[in-house]
């Protein structure tokens, strides 16, 4: 299970344990090597070429190029697990400055105590002498600048401040059952010396490749199949993987290739590649959902300055059509930054207009492997949490039918704490802390998703990155 504690302030998660329970096992038949489900032999310099990571030590099992088998007419099964060192947290990201660290240590703190640290924060004026004195009156007036709060800033002070006592308290709790039950280690000298990892990333190129989609011919939707189903018969042109939903029905895990690059597709999954021009084959999918998972692309300062990843403004993010991908009563879970203007949106724009009422905010916490923050908790620059926004879309199912189904109620202010993957926006899974609040054997979607989980469709023009297999590493393998 991904849930290692249930406290009554929240859920204490195993997120590696999550991706290696996926069953990323490939079923490959030698007599027929052929097909989606490619053998997963690669060699040492083809994997070189495509991965910034460091060649596979010994006590990661084989490489990517070890040989899976010789035998023809047998069938070979290699499991492949997510890399420990994405999750090898050991220490903060960020110390925490000393007046900080007081803070810390007690879960009520006043709004006027949290902006005094959060200016502490800011640079200090420097103490060198000479130079030109226009440049260095225009720093220390710009550094003057940056302890003026502006309105947004105060907003996200005053909302840090009301749920402050909740994260250090709830936190407190989940980590002492953490580090009682041996899942979370008290910090050693070894630990706190070291280094986090700096993880290598694989830079597969899926949203340039879903841009190149959009000079591929129309498809006439009344020809060409809604959905492209992976087996081990016919090979995948690039052309079905970007034009409609592509399922593994199997039992076993399938390799896909896309632009010379392999990606591992779990068993009993879906997913389409697209970017939000091309959404229509999911509506061809004809599946209505009782879980939506939305973790969109938010506008941002640092996203603005960067092309490195794209973003989407608020009208073009109420333009996703919920209504017609939403069962009734379906369960709605937004993912949202720390600015208080997305928050706002999110419960006063974007849920009125798709017909959904705002039930509960849960925030993720991101821990060490010690159960530290993995920043400063009063931070004035960055969190250690994010905001979950859930709600429920109105619809004919009335709230007594739901308790004849033994569904719980949603409950507010719930924590979801666990060790963050190192690669970027790779968020923890919902399906296990979800589970109780819908019922069994629901359909389930993910937008604006980075990887794939059984049982779930997944959606987004990134929708294979995290399911590169440079991203993996081979267990073990089985005649």
């Amino acid at each position: 299970m991904s849930v290692v504690h249930r406290l009554s302030a929240g859920w204490l998660v195993d997120h590696l344990s999550f991706i290696n329970q996926c069953g990323y096992e490939i079923c490959d038949s030698l007599a027929n090597p052929g097909g989606v489900a490619l053998r997963p032999s690669v060699t040492s310099s083809e994997y070189h070429a495509t991965s910034t990571f460091p060649a596979t030590s010994s006590r990661d099992g084989p490489g990517l190029g070890h040989a899976v088998g010789e035998t023809e007419g047998k069938t070979v099964k290699t499991r492949y697990v997510f890399r420990e060192e994405f999750f090898d947290i050991s220490k903060p990201h960020i110390a925490a400055a000393p007046e900080q660290q007081l803070l810390q240590g007690y879960p009520e703190v006043s709004f006027a105590e949290i902006k005094a640290s959060s200016s502490a924060e800011e640079p200090r004026e420097g103490t060198k002498s000479g130079g030109d004195d226009s440049v260095a009156g225009a720093r220390k007036q710009k550094r003057k600048r940056k302890c003026v709060f502006n309105q947004g800033e105060l907003d996200a002070l005053e909302y840090h401040t009301k749920i402050r006592k909740l994260i250090w308290e709830g936190t407190l709790h989940l980590v002492q059952e953490g580090l009682k039950s041996g899942f979370l280690h008290h910090a050693t000298t070894e630990l706190s010396c070291g280094k986090n990892v700096a993880p290598g990333h694989v830079d597969c190129g899926l949203a340039e490749l879903c841009e190149m989609a959009k000079q591929f011919p129309a498809v006439n939707d009344s020809d060409h199949p809604a959905v492209h189903v992976l087996d081990d018969e016919t090979s995948s042109p690039e052309q079905d993987l970007l034009s409609c939903v592509t399922e593994n029905n199997s039992n076993c895990a399938k390799i896909v290739v896309l632009m010379g690059q392999k990606y591992l597709v779990p068993p009993k999954s879906s997913f389409l590649l697209s970017d939000i021009s091309r959404l229509q084959p999911l509506l061809n999918y004809k599946k209505k959902y009782d879980v939506i998972v939305i973790d969109p692309p938010w506008e941002n300062k640092s996203v603005k300055r960067s092309n490195r990843y794209s973003h989407l403004s608020s009208w073009q993010i109420k333009q996703i059509p919920v209504a017609a991908l939403a069962a009734p009563d379906c369960l709605i879970v937004t993912w949202v930054t720390n600015r208080q203007k997305h928050l706002r949106f999110v419960k006063d724009e974007l849920y009125p207009h798709w017909s959904v009422k705002t039930l509960a905010e849960w925030y993720w916490v991101k821990i060490t492997r010690s159960g530290e923050f993995v920043l400063p908790l009063d931070s004035f620059h960055k969190k250690p949490y994010e905001v979950l926004i859930l709600g429920r879309v109105q619809g004919s199912v009335k709230e007594a039918q739901r308790k004849s189904e033994d569904l719980l109620p949603i409950p507010d202010h719930k924590l979801i704490v666990s060790i963050p993957c190192g690669l970027h926006s790779h968020k923890p899974p919902l399906t296990a802390v979800l589970a109780e609040f819908v019922k069994p054997d629901v359909e389930c979607l993910e937008l604006f998703a980075r990887n794939l989980q059984p049982g779930w469709t997944s959606w987004g023009n990134e929708v294979l990155k995290f399911q590169h297999v440079g991203y993996f590493t081979v267990l073990r393998n089985e005649n």
